[in-house]
């Protein structure tokens, strides 16, 4: 069941010329949901791949250690390293 809230929206964007009826509104919703979700799995998926790089080199010893003096230093070059690949 839908709100009155989102009744009116689909009302409005049909009125609009956006959309022929209620059927086209749903269908572009739910196509957009379905993206959405399938960009959501994309992104747990390689948290969960990160983060089983991440467990496996510490495992191996393959890290650095950082002191609470270096850690402000060393987070403002990894952010500056992230900006500048557009992550």
């Amino acid at each position: 069941m839908i709100t009155p809230q989102q009744s009116e929206f689909i009302d409005s964007v049909i009125r609009s010329g956006d959309y022929q009826n209620a059927d086209e509104v749903i269908r572009d919703a739910l196509g957009a949901l379905q993206h959405r979700r399938e960009q959501d799995a994309r992104k747990v998926e390689g948290l969960r791949t990160l983060i089983r790089d991440g467990a496996k080199a510490l495992e191996e010893g393959n890290f650095t250690e950082i002191d609470g003096a270096d850690l402000e230093r060393f987070l403002a070059a990894l952010a500056g390293m992230l900006r500048t690949r557009g992550t």
